[in-house]
């Protein structure tokens, strides 16, 4: 519910703060007193675009904030879907600045209009004559009809299913798209793959094969430069093993006379030993190391083929051609096993359809069982407010089709005149009527769902006074679970409000101003007064007045 509004600088709104309580409240005052930009404010705050003509001052910006109390109205999934910080006492405030700009935020978080529209259309419904087409749409006549038939839940389930389903026939048909692509590019895969699979990739062996290659390219080389080693190492004159087991010798002697020469004999000593080793190893190279022009051939091939094929699928290494060869597998797998996937898939949709029937057939039997009673409650509420010919033909025909809500289609005609034809709602039914029709379906709807403050602005322009008392009485039953306000000219209407506000202009150093003021008791009785018999009131009005708010 609204609890508070805070306007400055906007229209002829200089400064205005007024709080505002549950229940029944009314708003009077003269016409061009100012009651349009009180709504156009509001409709600020539910995300409507501004623009510099807003402002009163135009050197000044423009503030318009609103308190709202929405502990009942489960909020908290839409607050999280919007990214916004969920507050019981939630404020929303929009700011207009001289240089045109204008600025939304919901508990000081910025937010686009996008989002300040859809959580203004949870917090306050604006109702006139003019703003009726809600009620000629086909998805408000569903959601009237499912919240009488309290079908919340089954409907979440249905969605729920339908989106799977949804999701199931997307990767269906990607599944079919892909298989009339694949089988145009099936035979050029296969070859891809064999020629991949032929190469015999094995991850490292590149570098392992352009080492084999330098060897086997280099033999004699490398023979000649190990041979002149070993001579080097083993020569009996002047080899290095020769000579060093001289020096070992000598330190090994000198180590008798003082034992300061022990440790160059053990370094003298172990570089021998290892010198030894590295001779054998030479020793083992020079053996085993034999031209193999067969082997060097069938390297080169390999080599050549692995460039070739880098090159050919742009990879960089052998690991990046055998990542390629597993995709084309996968593909070649995938087209070769797609018709069974498809199957599968199929499959799955049928059961996801016979799930998807089981709940839509109940949402369907328990619209069926409401809509009777839907046509009883409605009729009889229009007969109250002077439409006692007011017929409704409401008719579901369950389908083939899924659509978002179940598989129902929904027939909402209405023929105001006694003999007259059924039609739609739009065509069949005047401005006037269409009002008092959405009054009806409100106030059926406040008995079963928590439905936003709602606004009433001037519905009941053109009525009799013995039906504006209906219809007040109306918007007094809503109030019991709802914030009801009513914007009226109608005394018999004003005097059933809990609270009363006036809208009334006046002049503040030659400049026109509008404020919005609550009234007292004593205030309320002259304000009806006036509506009653104008501004000279009569004892009788006064009477009158007072026997109304009685």
């Amino acid at each position: 519910m609204l609890t508070s509004l805070s306007i400055k600088n906007y229209a002829l709104i200089d400064n205005l703060q007024v709080d505002f309580n549950d229940g029944f409240s009314i708003i009077t005052g003269e016409t061009g007193a100012g009651k349009s930009i009180l709504l156009g404010g509001l409709s600020l705050i539910l995300g409507k675009r501004a623009d510099l003509s807003s402002l009163k001052d135009t050197s000044q910006k423009c503030v318009i904030e609103a308190v709202f109390n929405i502990s009942n109205y489960n909020l908290k999934t839409l607050f999280e879907t919007e990214d916004l910080d969920y507050e019981t006492q939630t404020i929303i405030r929009r700011e207009i600045l001289p240089s045109g700009k204008s600025r939304a935020f919901v508990n000081d978080t910025p937010v686009n209009l996008n989002s300040l529209q859809r959580l203004g259309s949870h917090l306050i419904d604006i109702h006139s004559q003019h703003q009726t087409l809600q009620l000629t749409s086909n998805d408000f006549q569903f959601q009237v009809i499912d919240a009488l038939a309290h079908n919340h839940e089954l409907l979440q389930s249905y969605n729920a299913e339908f989106k799977k389903q949804k999701e199931l026939q997307k990767e269906l048909q990607e599944l079919l798209n892909f298989q009339a692509e694949a089988v145009k590019e099936q035979d050029y895969n296969s070859f891809l793959l064999n020629e991949l699979i032929e190469a015999n990739l094995i991850d490292g062996e590149q570098q392992a094969l352009e080492e084999e290659y330098e060897t086997l390219n280099n033999i004699e080389s490398i023979k000649e430069k190990l041979s002149e080693s070993y001579q080097l190492l083993n020569d009996e004159q002047i080899g290095l093993l020769t000579t060093l087991t001289t020096l070992k010798n000598n330190f090994q002697n000198l180590v008798g006379f003082s034992s300061k020469y022990q440790d160059l004999f053990e370094r003298v000593n172990s570089s021998l030993i290892e010198l030894d080793d590295v001779f054998s190893e030479v020793d083992v190279l020079q053996e085993s190391l034999e031209a193999n022009p067969g082997r060097l051939e069938e390297v080169d091939s390999k080599l050549k083929t692995l460039h070739s094929l880098m090159q050919k699928h742009v990879a960089a290494d052998v690991s990046e051609l055998i990542q390629i060869k597993n995709d084309l597998d996968k593909k070649v797998e995938v087209t070769q096993n797609l018709d069974e996937v498809i199957q599968k898939k199929n499959a799955e949709i049928t059961l996801k359809v016979k799930e998807l029937k089981v709940i839509s057939k109940k949402i369907s039997e328990k619209r069926s069982k409401i809509i009777p009673g839907l046509k009883a409650q409605l009729e009889a509420i229009l007969t109250n407010l002077g439409m006692p010919n007011a017929q409704f033909s409401i008719e579901l025909r369950y389908g083939d089709t899924f659509f978002n809500n179940g598989q129902d289609e929904l027939s909402f005609l209405f023929s105001a005149n006694k003999g007259g034809h059924f039609n739609e709602l739009k065509k069949a039914a005047s401005g006037g009527e269409l009002s008092r029709i959405m009054l009806a379906i409100k106030s059926i709807l406040s008995n079963y769902m928590q439905l936003p403050t709602i606004m009433f602005d001037e519905i009941d322009t053109g009525v009799s006074g013995e039906i504006s008392n209906k219809m007040g009485d109306i918007m007094l039953e809503m109030s019991k679970t709802m914030q009801v306000f009513s914007i009226t000219h109608l005394p018999q209407i004003a005097a059933k409000g809990h609270s009363h506000f006036k809208v009334y202009k006046e002049d503040v150093n030659e400049v026109t101003q509008t404020n919005l003021v609550k009234l007292n008791h004593d205030e309320r009785i002259v304000e009806i007064a006036q509506m009653l018999g104008g501004i000279e009131m009569s004892s009788s009005a006064i009477a009158h007045a007072k026997e109304l708010l009685n």
